[in-house]
C-alpha cells in the first residue's frame, strides 16, 4: 500500500484566489460559454454529416461510429487528468492549450484521408475537449460564491445548448451544399478567437503542486475502457475472436484500477465517492439511463438520410425541435426539481424518456413532418429536464472538497456512456441488419431502426428502478 503523501510546507500552498470584479467576471462566463459552445456543436455537427462522410471514404455509414465514439472515449479517458493539470500549471495556461489541440484537431480532421486519420484526429480533438470544459467549470467554480454559482453555470450553459441546436443543420448545409470536410474547418475561426479570449481574459488559477499524478493508474483506467470500447466495435463487425480477448484484457485492467484506487493517496478516479448514496445512484443511474440513449442522435440522422432518402439539410432540421426543446426546459428544470424531488422525477422522467424512445418506432416514410417535429421536440423536452436532474444530484450530498473530483467523474461517466451508448445502438443495428451494413436502406433500415429503438427504450425504462434507491431525505 502506497504510504500517504505528506503535506506540503505552508509556503508550497497557492496564495488565495484574488476576487475579481463584475466585469471580469462577466467577462470570464463568457470565455467559459464559447468553450462550451465550440465542444457542444462539434459533438453534434458531425451526426448528419456521417452518410456524406461514409460515401467521401468508401465505408459503411455504421462504420463511421468508431469515428463519433472515439471523440467521446478520448473525452472520458482524459477528463479525470484534467483538474490535475490546472492545479498544476494553472487554468490560464492549461485552457489555452486545451483550445489549441481542439482547433488542431479540428484541421487535421478536415484533412483526413481515411477512417483512421479521421479517428486518430477526433481521439486529438477530445483531449482538447477532455481539458477545455472541466477546467473552464472550474474556473466559475473558484471565481463565483456559492450564491452566484448555480445562475452562472446556468447562463455558462445556454450557448453549448445552442450548439446542438445549429449543429446539425450547419452538418447538412456543409454536407450537400459545401464539402463534409467544412463541418471540421468551421471550428478554426472559433478556436483563434478563444485562444486571444483565453490568454486576456482568463484568470490563472492554481491549486496544490504536491499531488502526484497516478500515472499507472491513468493508464489502467484508460487501456481499460478504451479496450472495452473497441471490443463493442469488434462485436458489432462480427470479429468475435478479437472482440472476446480484448474484453478480458479490459475488464482485467479495470479490476486491477479498481484496488489500486483503494491503496494510493490520490487516484486518478476515486472510486470512494461512490459511498455517497445520492453520488453513487446518480452515476450508476446516469450510466444506465444514457446507454439506452447515447446513440438516438446517430440513428434518427441515420434512418432520415438511409432509411427515408431525406436531404442532409432535412435531417438537420429535423433535430433542431430538440435542441430547441432542451434550451426551452431550461426555464422550468430548477422549479420542477425542486417541487417534485429528484427520486420522483427521475424515476418517472426516465420510464418517459424510454417511452419516447420506443414511439420513435412508429414514424415511417409517410409521417407528417410536423407529427415527427413534435416527437423530436418532446423527447429532448424529457431529456434536458433528465441531464439536469442526473447532472446535479451527484452533488447535493458531496462536501465542497469532493467538488472537483466529482465534477470529474461526473463528467467522464457522461462521455464514458454516450460512447457506449453509440457502440451499443450500432451493434444492435448490425444484428437487425443481419450484418449486412453495407447496402441496406430503404425499408430494410427502417425495420432495423425500429427493433433497435424498442430495445433501448425498453432498457431506459427498466433503467428507471435505479433511482428508487435514492434515499428518502433525496426524494423532495
Amino acid at each position: 500500500m502506497q504510504a500517504p503523501i505528506p503535506a506540503a510546507a505552508p509556503t508550497a500552498e497557492p496564495a488565495p484566489f484574488a476576487p475579481l470584479s463584475a466585469a471580469d467576471k462577466r467577462t470570464l462566463l463568457w470565455l467559459v460559454a464559447f468553450s462550451f459552445f465550440m465542444q457542444m456543436l462539434d459533438s453534434t455537427i458531425v451526426n448528419t454529416a456521417t452518410p456524406s462522410i461514409a460515401r467521401g471514404m468508401d465505408i459503411a455509414p455504421l462504420a463511421l461510429k468508431t469515428a463519433l465514439t472515439s471523440y467521446t472515449l478520448s473525452l472520458a479517458v482524459f477528463i479525470p487528468i484534467s483538474a490535475w493539470l490546472a492545479d498544476r500549471f494553472g487554468t490560464r495556461r492549461v485552457f489555452w492549450l486545451a483550445i489549441l489541440i481542439f482547433t488542431l484537431g479540428s484541421l487535421a480532421c478536415g484533412l483526413a484521408q481515411n477512417l483512421w486519420m479521421l479517428v486518430a484526429a477526433r481521439v486529438a480533438q477530445g483531449f482538447g475537449g477532455a481539458m477545455m470544459m472541466p477546467v473552464g467549470r472550474l474556473a466559475l467554480v473558484r471565481a463565483f460564491d456559492k450564491s452566484e454559482f448555480v445562475s452562472a453555470m446556468s447562463i455558462a450553459t445556454i450557448p453549448g445548448l445552442i450548439g446542438p441546436a445549429i449543429g446539425p443543420l450547419l452538418g447538412g448545409f456543409f454536407s450537400t451544399y459545401m464539402s463534409w470536410r467544412m463541418i471540421f474547418f468551421v471550428n478554426i475561426p472559433f478556436g483563434i478567437v478563444g485562444l486571444l479570449l483565453a490568454r486576456r481574459h482568463m484568470p490563472d488559477y492554481r491549486g496544490p503542486r504536491h499531488v502526484p499524478l497516478d500515472l499507472a493508474g491513468f493508464g489502467l483506467f484508460a487501456f481499460g475502457i478504451g479496450g472495452l470500447s473497441w471490443a463493442l466495435d469488434q462485436v458489432t463487425d462480427a470479429n468475435y475472436a478479437m472482440a472476446a480477448p480484448a474484453a478480458l484484457v479490459a475488464s482485467a485492467m479495470l479490476a486491477l484500477y479498481v484496488r489500486r484506487s483503494f491503496r494510493v493517496a490520490a487516484p486518478i478516479v476515486d472510486l470512494g465517492l461512490l459511498h455517497v448514496p445520492s453520488f453513487r445512484v446518480a452515476f450508476n443511474g446516469g450510466f444506465a439511463t444514457r446507454l439506452g440513449v447515447g446513440g438516438m442522435f446517430f440513428l434518427l440522422t441515420l434512418l432520415f438520410q438511409i432509411g427515408f432518402g431525406y436531404s442532409a439539410v432535412m435531417a438537420g432540421l429535423l433535430q433542431v425541435p430538440q435542441a430547441l426543446a432542451m434550451l426551452l426546459m431550461r426555464f422550468f428544470v430548477g422549479r420542477i426539481i425542486n417541487h417534485q424531488g429528484y427520486r420522483r422525477v427521475l424515476m418517472l422522467n426516465t420510464a418517459l424518456a424510454g417511452i419516447l424512445v420506443m414511439l420513435f418506432a412508429t414514424i415511417t416514410a409517410t409521417t407528417p413532418v410536423w407529427l415527427i417535429c413534435t416527437q423530436v421536440f418532446a423527447y429532448g423536452f424529457v431529456m434536458s429536464l433528465q441531464y439536469t436532474a442526473m447532472n446535479t444530484l451527484g452533488f447535493v450530498d458531496l462536501a465542497p472538497a469532493q467538488a472537483s473530483m466529482g465534477s470529474s467523474m461526473t463528467s467522464t461517466v457522461q462521455n464514458l456512456s454516450m460512447s457506449f451508448g453509440i457502440a451499443f445502438a450500432s451493434l444492435l443495428m448490425a444484428i437487425f441488419l443481419h450484418g449486412n451494413n453495407q447496402a441496406v436502406a430503404g425499408p430494410a433500415y427502417i425495420d432495423a431502426f425500429r427493433a433497435t429503438v424498442i430495445v433501448l427504450g425498453a432498457i431506459t425504462v427498466l433503467s428507471a428502478a435505479m433511482f428508487a434507491r435514492l434515499p428518502q431525505r433525496a426524494a423532495g
